[in-house]
């Protein structure tokens, strides 16, 4: 537990903007090193780390593989102007959180910045007593025109600055929760695997480029077109001010992820392993065509590869400081290790007889 602890603390605390992940992939790349069999970077720079299992010939066992993204949103300079910075967004950033956050800008060397916004006098008059679009935010480095041209252009990557807090024993914050506390938990559960027999193989799927579209999921997907797949992403988590039968709350479990683009058999298989060993979890709902996670994209591979998806329970999606609870992430990894050690050579025959009854029915 310890350990993933401070792998988060870490990994929250490095930029690694989607396309650009390559920092959080190497220490990923050293922690795993010592827990699976053999590792590889696929093109889009997605780490694979293959623990295999016990049970067959190598050719005949079965496969599941764990993806969690490790990219971030973050930002992208534009223009550089009398020696301040524009920039527009690399993934989803609301932009009312911007003003005033420390930022790093990733030119010829890291350099120190504040994004900032005009006074108000100096805005359009519309925009009076409003929250400021991206296109007035520039980033204030401090720095002379001329240094400043020598050391950036159009194209940079900029990421938030601020540090991992850990609010108390049980919740962390940090701007990089989404989803590099799903890394963390894939990292328990090869805690966990390192010291239990398994017959399937696993591999454990750090993928790149999911805030700008799954990229590093349908690759590696595609690559591994394992039998059975689990994404592990962030959830909403209840916070003042908000509603909806999709927020819960922290502390009390993972999410299982239940919905037509998902494999109800597994989520069922899945919820008796948790029932079984009083894992809380909760059910999260998804009723469209679409989870806005790496399960879009896996799910839809190759033939179709059946897949699954937990959700660790996240207050303030894609801000500065998120915030998740250590008890959640412990959890998700223990399920995780515990689901994989109950799967048997013959698993895939229960996904293939017709739908599972309900949780209710079981």
């Amino acid at each position: 537990m310890e350990e993933s602890r401070q792998l988060l603390m870490t990994i929250t605390s490095m930029a690694g903007v989607s396309g650009y992940e390559k920092p959080v992939r190497e220490v990923l790349e050293e922690k795993w090193q010592p827990l699976v069999d053999e590792m590889h970077v696929s093109n889009l720079g997605s780490l694979h780390a293959l623990k295999r299992g016990t049970q067959n010939g190598e050719n005949k066992r079965k496969r599941i593989m764990l993806a969690a993204h490790m990219d971030a949103i973050g930002l992208m300079v534009t223009k550089v102007v009398d020696g301040y910075l524009r920039f527009t967004s690399v993934g989803g950033f609301d932009a009312r959180l911007l003003p005033y956050q420390p930022v790093i800008v990733h030119g010829k060397e890291p350099i120190k910045g504040i994004v900032a916004t005009p006074v108000e006098r100096h805005l359009p008059e519309k925009l009076h007593g409003k929250s400021v679009p991206m296109e007035y935010l520039y980033i204030d480095t401090g720095l002379s025109p001329e240094k400043l041209a020598g050391l950036v252009k159009p194209g940079d990557i900029v990421s938030l600055a601020n540090e991992p807090i850990e609010l108390d024993e049980d919740t962390i914050a940090a701007h990089t929760l989404d989803d590099r506390g799903a890394v963390a938990a894939v990292n328990e559960c090869l805690q966990i695997l390192a010291q239990r027999v398994h017959a399937w193989d696993v591999v454990a799927v750090a993928t790149t480029q999911e805030e700008v579209g799954l990229k590093g999921a349908f690759t590696s997907g595609f690559a591994e077109n394992p039998d059975l797949a689990i994404v592990i992403d962030m959830g909403f988590a209840k916070e003042p001010g908000a509603s909806g039968y999709y927020l819960v709350e922290m502390g009390e479990g993972p999410c299982l992820a239940y919905g037509p683009v998902l494999n109800y058999q597994l989520y069922a298989e899945i919820e008796k392993v948790a029932k079984r060993l009083e894992i809380p979890y909760h059910k999260e709902i998804n009723p469209g065509g679409r989870t806005g996670t790496d399960s879009d994209a896996i799910t839809l591979t190759r033939e179709g590869i059946p897949t699954a998806l937990f959700s660790i329970p996240l207050r303030y999606m894609h801000s500065p400081y998120e915030i998740i609870h250590y008890d959640d992430m412990e959890r998700t990894g223990r399920l995780l290790a515990e689901f994989i050690c109950s799967l048997d050579i013959d698993f895939m025959e229960k996904l293939s007889q017709g739908p599972a009854a309900s949780s209710e029915e079981k």
